[in-house]
């Protein structure tokens, strides 16, 4: 039975100080995203039950939140549940991904906005996971999109600044690893594979770091076994240079790693890439080339990125390129590209100030002051820009000094009855 004081399952709550922490990554990874020139925006944390489950969400969809119709009757509920039509009994969901309201609401918008809109939203979203570290039912996802933009600039603009995003919250050792998924189609159809086979097998593939090569081309083996053994010596020729330094983004790294003539376009594509990354890129973040990431999403049409940090055992980001995603909404193809931070896994990296911002002050008041001073000498402290509390003395003051500390708080000040006004106030530092 469910602990009632505690939150539900996959879901968590956040003190003070822990609060204070996000919010200041939040902060940083918000301010390098508007100086780069992306608007941030606000979309329901619900859309229609039908949006979410119309195939853009990949397998996302089915860890999705319902939530049911208004006035369902035990009765509907009950023979919704015996034809297992779930649309029956829910008209609404909670988003699991921005990406998707996103397209919704440029659809809904487009005229209001320009030609190459450049957006940023920085929101919870929810699935139905099974709990684990650095994966919860309800996290924040910090995303930036370029919707309007065909050419490889939207990807530049992206690259460059999730990269100084990453750097300046401090989170050294990232690696961009890029792909596109015309290569990756180019490359099956290359070793043999059906086009309609083609989806099933990238679903396997991406399963690489599960079950390693080996198994992979045996699960493979079930739609063309000449074909998955075609691939294996490509992932064989492959594994080393992944195991090392890494592939540049470059044409001859990446065509030398590849079959000739898998993938033209694709590799013209990441070429370009790669020649405007060169010398952009902030210390303690690099990118290369990686011939099997592909990204679960099944929306994705070009360039795609995963990033990876040596302390996570998992991405700590990624996006693509999802062209053919708007028209689904508006009728016609619109180009989109978009990379989205993993909030909660990269801020379990990192190691931030505990305090930011002015001066956070104490005042700490003699049973004796009356209130209209108290609020004065606030009123005085806030106008000058400091963060203040009033806290009434104690007997162990060495216990209200910790407390209010650990809140962030960085000096105190103690008032009297003779205390006029914030003139008269002694601010000391407050220990560590």
């Amino acid at each position: 039975m469910a602990n009632p004081v505690n939150p539900p399952r996959g879901m968590r709550d956040f003190l003070p100080a822990d609060k204070a922490r996000r919010e200041h990554a939040l902060g940083i990874i918000k301010g390098v995203y508007r100086a780069h020139g992306f608007d941030e925006i606000e979309t329901p944390v619900v859309e229609d039950y039908a949006r979410l489950h119309s195939g853009l969400g990949g397998d996302n969809e089915k860890l999705s939140f319902s939530i049911l119709k208004r006035g369902i009757t035990p009765e509907a509920l009950a023979a919704a549940a015996e034809a297992g039509d779930v649309e029956q009994l829910a008209d609404l969901g909670l988003r699991f991904d921005l990406t998707v309201p996103l397209t919704r609401f440029y659809a809904s918008h487009r005229a209001e906005l320009p030609p190459v809109f450049r957006s940023i939203q920085i929101a919870p979203v929810w699935r139905a996971e099974r709990p684990q570290k650095g994966r919860y039912r309800q996290f924040v996802q910090a995303d930036i999109d370029v919707i309007g933009e065909p050419g490889i600039l939207a990807e530049i603009e992206l690259v460059t600044a999730t990269s100084q995003a990453l750097a300046e919250l401090g989170l050294d050792g990232c690696v961009i690893r890029v792909n596109d998924r015309r290569i990756l189609f180019g490359l099956l159809g290359h070793c043999g594979f059906a086009a309609e086979t083609h989806d099933r097998a990238l679903i396997t593939i991406d399963k690489l770091d599960k079950i390693g090569a080996d198994g992979v081309v045996a699960e493979l083996r079930e739609i063309d076994a000449a074909a998955a053994d075609r691939l294996g010596a490509v992932l064989s020729a492959v594994e080393p240079a992944l195991a090392g330094a890494g592939i540049q983004l470059t044409r001859d790294a990446i065509a030398a790693v590849l079959p000739a003539g898998a993938a033209e376009e694709g590799i013209a594509n990441l070429a370009e890439l790669g020649a405007a990354l060169a010398g952009s890129l902030p210390a303690g973040v690099t990118v290369c080339f990686d011939p099997t990431l592909v990204r679960g999403m099944g929306y994705y049409t070009g360039t795609i990125f995963e990033v990876a940090h040596p302390g996570s055992g998992s991405s700590v980001g990624g996006g693509g390129r999802y062209d053919g995603m708007v028209g689904r909404f508006l009728g016609q193809d619109v180009p989109a590209v978009g990379f989205s931070i993993g909030f909660e896994r990269v801020v379990d990296l990192l190691t931030l100030p505990e305090t930011t911002g002015p001066d956070a002050v104490a005042l700490v008041f003699d049973p004796d002051v009356d209130f209209a001073r108290l609020v004065g000498l606030k009123r005085e402290l806030v106008a000058r820009g400091h963060r203040v509390r009033l806290e009434k003395r104690q007997k162990n003051m060495k216990t209200l000094l910790a407390r209010v500390a650990a809140d962030g708080f960085t000096s105190i000040a103690n008032v009297r009855a003779e205390t006029a006004s914030a003139a008269d106030l002694e601010l000391r530092p407050l220990a560590g």
